[in-house]
């Protein structure tokens, strides 16, 4: 039986050019999303999110301002892309110009091959997909103003992996590459950086509740490189380097964070 080392990062990076910088981040509310505001509120920056859960992002509104962070909530469903744009409006409005966007939103919904509708296909292409590129297009014209900006697409690793029952999520997902490669391309004349982070299997609340079972803990470990659970923290640390200026040479990359899995 593999025991897992008992993981505790030594350090934490500090981004100067995060410092009083607007993010917004889609899906900030609960999993890796959550943990991707508490780090960008605590380099300093401003933070606007978006989420359709209100109880939970309202919360973590809470515990960042008792900490004297700016962290902003705004409720709307992602999949509505004018209630999308009218909520980066009032984020503009409570931040000032966005100059970093993490796309983070998504839901990975199992379904058999059989199960799958032309419904269910259009929403799960609608909620991992299509709002990355409409927030992008609402925000890029703040970050050109400014003289550049950074936009962080999150993938998954589960579509090179080849995990059954979520072939539509998987669609999505290897979408985004081709949307962070498309978006790089037109946006690299205005100094935009585009990139995409894909994450391996995290131990998010929701993985955990429903998913990760001894059994399923013990194919991890065989597959992953490193033996030990992946979290969001590990995600949101990837996320801030590529937003920050340290990264400044690097656009139309995709990068995995899954422990050695694929």
């Amino acid at each position: 039986m593999t025991t897992e080392p008992i993981y505790q990062p030594r350090y934490g990076a500090a981004y100067p050019s995060l410092v009083g910088s607007a993010v917004l981040i889609t899906g900030g509310g609960s999993g890796i999303g959550e943990e991707i505001v508490r780090q960008f509120a605590r380099q300093g920056s401003k933070v606007g999110f978006i989420d359709i859960i209100e109880e939970p992002s309202r919360a973590l509104v809470a515990e960042m301002e008792a900490e004297g962070h700016t962290v902003v909530f705004e409720k709307a469903d992602l999949t509505d892309i004018e209630a999308t744009r009218a909520a980066i409006e009032r984020i503009r409005a409570a931040l000032g110009p966005i100059v970093m966007l993490v796309n983070n939103a998504a839901h990975d919904q199992r379904a058999t091959i059989d199960e799958i509708t032309p419904e269910f296909w259009d929403s799960r292409q609608a909620v991992n997909l299509k709002h990355q590129f409409f927030c992008a297009q609402a925000v890029y014209k703040d970050m050109v103003a400014q003289g550049g900006g950074s936009i962080v697409n999150v993938g998954s690793f589960a579509y090179v992996a080849g995990v059954e029952g979520l072939t539509p999520y998987l669609a999505a997902k290897s979408g985004v590459i081709g949307l962070t490669r498309g978006l790089a391309r037109e946006l690299g004349v205005h100094g935009i950086r585009v990139n995409c982070v894909m994450p391996g299997w995290i131990m998010t609340q929701r993985q955990l509740d429903l998913w990760v079972t001894p059994e399923v803990e013990q194919a991890i470990y065989a597959r992953q490189c490193l033996k030990r659970k992946i979290y969001p923290a590990d995600i949101a640390r990837v996320i801030l380097f590529f937003a920050s200026d340290e990264s400044g040479a690097c656009t139309n990359q995709s990068y995995v964070a899954d422990g050695g899995w694929t």
